[in-house]
C-alpha cells in the first residue's frame, strides 16, 4: 500500500526485549534466528556482541527486505570473561559467587537493518552486593537465573543482588531504549507517540 509505514521486526526470541518495546506502544513482528554464537579466537566481548546483533539483523533483513529489523545481543562480562546463560543450577551458583561483591559490565549490542544499517554497543556497570551462600542457593531455586546471561534478572527477583548501577537500566534488561529509539528514528521508524 502506498505510504504504508515500515514494519518493525525484532530479530530476537527474548521476552524481555519484546516487553520493553511493547511497554512503549510499538507494534512489531518477532522473527528469531539461529546463528552460531561461538566466540571467535581473540574476539573481545564488545566485538562479539556487536557481530551477533548485526548477523541476526542482516539474516532477517534478507528475508523481509522492506521492514526495519532490530537485532540485539547481551553479554555479562567480568574481567574479560563472558558469563552466558547457565546450563544448570551448579553453573548458576558458580556464576553468582563470582559476581558477588564485585562490579561487572553488561554489554548490549543493537543493530538496525532497513533503509540504513546502523549498530552500536551500550555498556552499563553493575555492582553486586556481598552475598551469602544461602541467598545464592535460594535465588537459584527460584529458577529465574536459568535463561539469563550472568544468571540473574535485574528486573525480577534478582534486583536484590544489585547494590547499584552506572548507566542504562534497560540495557541490563536486554535492550538500551534511548539508543534503540535513536537508531530506529534514523532508520525512518515512526514512534507510537507521533502517530495520529
Amino acid at each position: 500500500m502506498p505510504g504504508a509505514l515500515p514494519t518493525l521486526v525484532l530479530a530476537s526470541a527474548s521476552p524481555r526485549r519484546r516487553e520493553l518495546l511493547e511497554r512503549l506502544g510499538f507494534r512489531f513482528g518477532v522473527r528469531p534466528v539461529k546463528i552460531d554464537e561461538g566466540k571467535g579466537s581473540g574476539e573481545s566481548a564488545h566485538a562479539y556482541v556487536l557481530r551477533l546483533a548485526v548477523e541476526k539483523a542482516r539474516l532477517v533483513s534478507a528475508e523481509i527486505p522492506k521492514a526495519i529489523i532490530l537485532g540485539a545481543d547481551t553479554a555479562v562480562v567480568l574481567n574479560r570473561e563472558i558469563l552466558g546463560k547457565p546450563r544448570d543450577a551448579a553453573e548458576a551458583v558458580h556464576m553468582l559467587r563470582k559476581l558477588a561483591g564485585r562490579a561487572h559490565t553488561v554489554l548490549t549490542a543493537i543493530a538496525v537493518c532497513g533503509p540504513i544499517e546502523d549498530a552500536t554497543v551500550v555498556s552499563t556497570r553493575v555492582q553486586f552486593r556481598t552475598l551469602l551462600d544461602e541467598e545464592i542457593d535460594w535465588y537459584v531455586k527460584t529458577k529465574e537465573p536459568f535463561d539469563k546471561a550472568g544468571a540473574y534478572a535485574i528486573q525480577g527477583i534478582g534486583s536484590f543482588l544489585v547494590q547499584g548501577i552506572e548507566g542504562s537500566f534497560s540495557n541490563v534488561v536486554g535492550l538500551p531504549l534511548a539508543e534503540t529509539l535513536q537508531m530506529l528514528g534514523r532508520a525512518g521508524m515512526k514512534f507510537p507517540w507521533s502517530l495520529r
